[in-house]
């Protein structure tokens, strides 16, 4: 049997304020005040109507979760500004490290001749004092 499988985009804007408000739990007001402090950007139309995707409805229950654990709205504002960080971060390390995967064999190939061990190189950096300077 094939099936037609329809992939949903997580990010893709398409919940009105009010469709997104009941299904996060919380009043479309709060909505507006988590846009106007930045924890929560919707997507926006022409006609300037917030519109939410299953992203941003995940993140408003995160919001809700921690204000109830007694978290203050900075708080939860930085807290989500460190979890995008480091939700960067390891996407950025995943793909470093495909890269060194990719590369790792030239390495050795290269480095045959040497009795060093690439993969026990340490290199360590320290400024010079006229660079601490600047």
């Amino acid at each position: 049997m094939n099936e037609d499988r329809v992939r949903v985009d997580e990010a893709a804007p398409v919940y009105a304020i009010s469709v997104a408000a009941q299904i996060a739990g919380l009043h479309p007001q709060t909505l507006r005040q988590y846009d106007r402090l930045g924890i929560v950007s919707p997507g926006r139309t022409g006609g300037r109507n917030r519109l939410y995707s299953l992203r941003d409805i995940a993140r408003l229950r995160e919001v809700s979760r921690l204000s109830a654990d007694g978290v203050n709205l900075a708080g939860i504002h930085r807290i989500l500004e460190l979890e995008s960080e480091n939700e960067r971060l390891r996407s950025q390390l995943g793909v470093l490290l495909a890269e060194v995967q990719r590369l790792r064999p030239s390495l050795g190939a290269r480095s045959s001749g040497s009795t060093s061990d690439p993969g026990t190189a340490l290199v360590v950096w320290r400024p010079r004092p006229a660079d601490r300077d600047r």
